[in-house]
């Protein structure tokens, strides 16, 4: 893998697209009938009900399709297409290991993360999906539109038709309002993105029995429970460029400081403690400062791992495994099919340190090194770690400010769910995303590695690909929850 620091400015917004923040906005303080709470999880019931869903594990020989490479020892699909397992070195100087090795998902096929969304009583609302994947610790939850590889929606497994794809490739059958590559997990994905997309459409779109429309506000208020909207959906909700609500607009959690910071913070070109060159600077130098090398090598020869009939596993039993499932989704394209899942040891944490300077809301976001992304380095949450991986080690290696989420007032804390990430590829993977309100507690000024951004300042950059990663993106969802 060849690193490359490729870096550009985020154009101003034309005429034409200054509406478009303003049309999201109006979803996202539309917060459904309070006096029909409970609505949309009656219905996610309701389609769990509906079908017939099973996960169960298996040995690695009981999958259909799947082999391991007599050569390589990596796990691929007989078709050549989804995915494989195989292995990577990497060498570093950024963080406390500077070697290691792993095994990792490639996945080089673009997906798609598809939403479609129509004018309704003159708002804006989303189809979304109640789609089961093998991974969710709870079945279903709510997912984009269209959540398909492209092995999928070209039915290499045989299957039927992706639903609604065609508002996606077809020209002509929607206006386009938000279209970005963006990353995955680069700790577990070798080079893995997606196309994170929002359409307009003003033809009568038909929900299936599936599927429903629901405002950005409604997804909002879905997102303060455990495991309802699932990664993807999260990721297409943080690409999408709202406004500042107008005063008294959807007033979902009272008035206070830290609200009125917030919603100060959305507006571009506000107040920041640093201009967008110093950050884009900041971030350029960070990547350029640190060595990173990636290797391709085979699965057979990743040191530190053992393989057995039923899983690859780390010698120390930290990080992660690798396991196999057979699968049933009666809602599914395709009924029954096997497939290698990636089950982490434990739960994560994601969490994001905000600060209100000079009445503006920032957040404070790291330049982190992952083995698996494209371009060296992203945007990460202030904190993001799996806490099981840094037990035993001295407090020098372990990750800056965790131990400050261990002391914070419970009145501090403004946001605190468990999320699902990406119930394809991964079994129970969960993380905890939290947000603090850090006060007067940490100073204005920060490590090297980090800086703090307004909301706008994110908002220009998630316009554009690979500056934002997953786990912060998902937190930049769950901050807009919050106005």
């Amino acid at each position: 893998m060849v690193d490359t620091s490729t870096t550009v400015l985020p154009a101003p917004l034309t005429t034409e697209d200054t509406a478009i923040p303003a049309r999201f906005t109006g979803s996202g303080v539309a917060t459904g009938d309070p006096s029909r709470p409970g609505r949309v999880e009656r219905w996610l019931e309701e389609r769990r009900a509906a079908h017939r869903f099973e996960v169960e594990r298996i040995p690695f020989l009981g999958m259909r399709d799947w082999f391991f490479e007599p050569t390589t020892g990596n796990l691929a699909h007989r078709s050549g297409r989804f995915f494989t397992i195989e292995g990577i070195e990497v060498e570093t100087d950024y963080g406390p290991v500077g070697q290691w090795q792993q095994p990792i998902i490639n996945q080089p096929e673009i997906g798609t993360l598809g939403m479609i969304t129509k004018e309704i009583d003159g708002v804006l609302h989303c189809l979304v999906q109640a789609k089961m994947e093998p991974g969710n610790i709870n079945t279903l939850q709510l997912s984009p539109t269209v959540q398909a590889t492209r092995s999928n929606y070209t039915r290499v497994h045989g299957g039927t038709h992706t639903r609604y794809l065609e508002y996606f490739t077809d020209p002509g059958r929607s206006r386009v309002l938000v279209d970005v590559l963006q990353s995955e997990q680069g700790a577990w994905f070798l080079g893995k993105r997606n196309r994170n997309v929002v359409v307009e459409v003003d033809e009568d779109v038909p929900p299936h029995e599936d599927y429903r429309w629901m405002t950005i506000g409604e997804l909002h208020r879905m997102l303060r429970q455990d495991n309802m909207v699932n990664m993807d959906a999260r990721t297409v909700l943080s690409c999408i460029p709202f406004d500042r609500p107008a005063a008294g607009a959807g007033d979902r959690h009272g008035d206070s400081a830290f609200r009125r910071a917030l919603h100060r913070s959305l507006v571009p070109g506000g107040a920041a403690r640093h201009t967008m060159r110093e950050l884009l600077s900041w971030f350029v130098e960070s990547k350029a400062r640190h060595h990173r090398r990636v290797s391709p090598i085979p699965l057979r020869q990743v040191r530190g791992w053992r393989r057995d009939e039923h899983e690859i596993s780390h010698a120390d039993g930290k990080h992660f495994s690798i396991i196999a499932a057979q699968v049933t989704a009666g809602s599914r394209e395709v009924h029954s099919w096997s497939q290698p899942l990636l089950v982490p040891r434990g739960v994560g944490v994601a969490a994001l340190l905000t600060k209100s300077i000079g009445g503006v809301l920032h957040v404070l976001m790291h330049a982190r090194i992952e083995g698996g992304y494209l371009d060296v380095a992203e945007l990460a949450p202030t904190v993001q770690c799996m806490p099981v991986n840094y037990e035993g080690l001295p407090d020098d290696a372990q990750p800056p400010f965790l131990d400050y989420l261990g002391t914070v007032p419970a009145d501090r804390i403004m946001f605190d769910t468990v999320q699902s990430e990406e119930g394809g590829r991964f079994y129970h993977a969960e993380n905890r995303y939290v947000i603090v309100d850090v006060g007067d507690d940490l100073p204005d000024a920060v490590p090297p590695d980090y800086r703090w951004l307004t909301v706008a300042q994110l908002t220009a950059l998630l316009q554009h690909s690979y500056y934002v990663n997953v786990q912060a993106r998902s937190l930049v969802a769950c901050l807009h929850s919050l106005w």
